[in-house]
């Protein structure tokens, strides 16, 4: 065993949300390599910011959920962008992927160190995931007079 261990951050078992979201993360069926991948970045983020990365990993995923989206409805020969509420599951779903997006997006760093600074960025309400989830809102809000057209 060696004696230079890091003090501040043991990866414990996984929550079932962070093994969704390793799922995401992972590519080609090396779901190994996306684990590995995920347990740096927290504990590049356990280094970053004092406390629990589990709970930066948490806020990063709350604060990125979209409750609007819009939707392309034609009716009538003419498309129009109609807002509805997102449900649970694919708000889930939008956050991991908008997250995943942005870290991959990044160039010249680790992975690890992409997805960590995204995290952490989206857990203080900042980043690319986030503005991604602003831009949909404000979509959503200047839609709002097609609302009427969601029930068709």
């Amino acid at each position: 065993m060696s004696t230079k261990q890091s003090p501040k951050f043991v990866p414990e078992k996984s929550s079932p949300i962070q093994e969704k979201f390793v799922n995401y993360l992972m590519l080609d069926g090396k779901k190994t390599t996306a684990r590995r991948i995920f347990n740096e970045s927290l504990k590049i983020i356990s280094k970053k910011v004092a406390g629990d990365p589990d709970k930066v990993f948490k806020a990063a995923i709350a604060n990125v959920k979209p409750k609007l989206e819009v939707k392309a409805k034609r009716i009538g020969g003419a498309v129009y962008q109609v807002p509805r509420e997102v449900a649970p599951a694919r708000q889930t779903a939008l956050a991991f992927r908008w997250i995943l997006s942005a870290a991959r997006g990044k160039k010249g760093s680790p992975m690890a160190q992409r997805l960590a600074n995204e995290l952490v960025e989206a857990s203080n309400e900042a980043g690319t995931a986030y503005k991604k989830k602003e831009d949909t809102h404000r979509m959503a809000q200047a839609n709002k007079a097609f609302a009427h057209l969601a029930r068709y």
